[in-house]
């Protein structure tokens, strides 16, 4: 029985204070983005401006370019459909591109910098 309670009290020392740093760490902060819309964010982490596209003003499998001189380096999906990022600004799958589940997908750094989107049919 002695066995039993020192493990317990040592398991209780140990896991106590790891439980307590858990419960004190702030998660990662992610920008905000209602649901139904897709967010574009100029810089990584969701910093700078941030543009809104909600799929009431995109057309469907259309490539939605971002205005001239400007990119995005952070993204948001909570389209609820798949959305396509494009490194060209003519939706060319000749740069690079990712498709991102429309669920809910936060993305604080793309690999590229985006110039273009498409919203897909589900």
């Amino acid at each position: 029985m002695r066995k039993t309670v020192t493990a317990g009290v040592l398991a209780a020392a140990v896991l106590m204070p790891l439980m307590a740093q858990t419960a004190t760490a702030s998660p990662p902060r992610l920008g905000e983005c209602a649901a139904g819309e897709l967010c574009l964010w100029e810089k990584g982490n969701f910093k700078g401006a941030r543009r809104t596209h909600e799929l009431s003003g995109t057309d469907i499998e259309s490539c939605v370019l971002l205005p001239p001189g400007t990119t995005a380096q952070a993204l948001a999906n909570r389209t609820g459909r798949p959305v396509t990022t494009y490194q060209s600004a003519e939706c060319e799958e000749t740069g690079e591109f990712e498709t991102y589940p429309g669920g809910g997908t936060w993305v604080p750094q793309s690999p590229y910098q985006v110039r273009a989107f498409k919203v897909w049919e589900r």
